[in-house]
């Protein structure tokens, strides 16, 4: 079982305090001593974020590479675009058809003049997927997580929420005001305790709010524990599903497919910038609560909508879902080969998900690493301190449908050739997160 360690799941960190260290600087101050930080990273071939991409988003991407100054090819094995969709021809198509007929966006929030035709049909489409009554779009997942939260609660409300949980998630709490307790990754003593100490002492509401698959780990919510526990306590369980929608149970329903809790779950988080490959995010529930909800989240009621290109993208990923079951069934063929072929380099690894973290040794430089990844052409995605602590530093792989086996035996050869470098043992260096 693992310790909090201080750690937030890697997207719920506040860089000020850490990078600054609880410098007291004026604007120009910070502003100098930031840009002087990545001024170095440049100077030393460490710096890898904001890589420009100058192709369609798929297997392969063509970037500007900021040291040689060319175009160069990479494979793609940083994207959340799990089964490929935002290169498929049929959301290409669908994506130009909208275009024509609703033009390139709407210019007012949905509850003034932004709710269109797709709007509706796509919200139906959701509850239908999530098996819940309704659902309503948010023009981002973080506005969704956020409205979710500061429309739901207040500070007479009780939240206790994994301590892996997204910055979004997290942000709304503090919004909020309600009262909350983190606890430790996927440890179900500690939350059935609180939960029994809490109701025995109160009877206000109780939420309980978890993701369906964790974004830095690949790891799973048991949410089949999770749901026995909220109906113990007459507690409301929340779960994220950004990743899992698309990816998880037999459809692709998600995470509550996955674990066979359909209907179980009382509200459902979702996002179009993993699987659906756009952006954007949806709430899905109960009738009431979702009519609720668009009233009084914020996020939702003071956004402008989502262009009808967007949504029409969904809606043909929401199609592709359910006719094109082969894709799927792509991914978890590459998934599990992934995972046989890491496996065979002493890696331990869990092949339920399309995320595969690889913890650094305490003696490799990850950037220096990083760089060697970059200039064999594989993209990945570094995950360094402070996101994650020190012992947790990982670089993150994700797979999708459209990869080639031949692509994934690349990765593998790369993978191994930077760990050589670094002369350490592979098998000693891989700490999964348990559930």
């Amino acid at each position: 079982m693992k310790t909090e360690e201080n750690y937030s799941g890697g997207e719920n960190f506040d860089l000020h305090k850490i990078l600054l260290k609880g410098k007291n600087l004026n604007l120009k101050e910070k502003v100098d001593f930031f840009n002087l930080f990545i001024r170095d990273l440049v100077g030393n071939n460490e710096m890898l974020c904001m890589r420009c991409i100058t192709s369609t988003a798929d297997r392969e991407v063509e970037i500007f590479d900021n040291y040689s100054g060319k175009i160069k090819k990479m494979l793609m094995f940083g994207s959340n675009n799990y089964l490929g969709l935002a290169n498929h021809p049929y959301v290409k198509e669908k994506a130009q058809n909208a275009i024509e007929k609703f033009g390139a966006g709407i210019g007012g929030p949905p509850l003034l003049n932004g709710y269109t035709s797709l709007h509706k049909e796509l919200e139906e489409k959701l509850a239908a997927l999530k098996k819940t009554e309704d659902a309503l779009i948010f023009s981002s997942g973080y506005g969704a997580n956020v409205g979710l939260v500061t429309g739901l609660m207040n500070e007479n409300s009780l939240v206790l929420y994994d301590a892996y949980s997204h910055a979004s998630f997290c942000d709304g709490i503090k919004m909020s005001a309600v009262q909350s307790f983190r606890f430790p990754h996927n440890d179900l003593i500690i939350l059935e305790n609180r939960l029994k100490n809490l109701r025995a002492n109160s009877g206000n509401d109780i939420y309980i709010g978890v993701e369906g698959v964790y974004s830095m780990d690949g790891d799973l919510a048991p949410l089949d524990k999770l749901v026995e526990l909220c109906k113990k306590y007459n507690a409301y369980l929340i779960v994220d599903d950004a990743h899992g929608t698309g990816v998880m149970g037999k459809k692709g329903r998600g995470s509550c497919e996955h674990f066979n809790v359909d209907s179980k779950v009382d509200l459902v988080m979702g996002t179009f910038s993993k699987t659906f490959a756009v952006t954007g995010g949806f709430i899905a529930g109960s009738k009431s609560v979702i009519n609720y909800l668009r009233y009084f989240a914020h996020s939702y009621m003071f956004s402008a909508s989502l262009p009808p290109v967007i949504i029409a993208a969904v809606l043909a990923g929401l199609d592709i879902l359910e006719n094109e079951p082969g894709l799927l069934q792509s991914l978890r063929d590459n998934i599990n080969y992934t995972a046989d072929k890491l496996s065979a380099l002493g890696f331990r690894v869990n092949n339920e998900t399309a995320i595969f973290p690889l913890i650094v040794p305490a003696d490799m430089n990850i950037r220096k690493a990083s760089y060697e990844f970059h200039k064999r052409g594989i993209f990945v995605n570094s995950i360094e301190y402070p996101a994650v602590p020190l012992s947790q530093q990982r670089f993150r792989i994700s797979v999708m449908a459209t990869h080639t086996k031949e692509d994934i035996d690349k990765l593998v050869t790369v993978v191994e050739e930077v760990w050589n470098e670094h002369k350490k043992p592979c098998k000693s260096v891989i700490k999964l997160n348990a559930a």
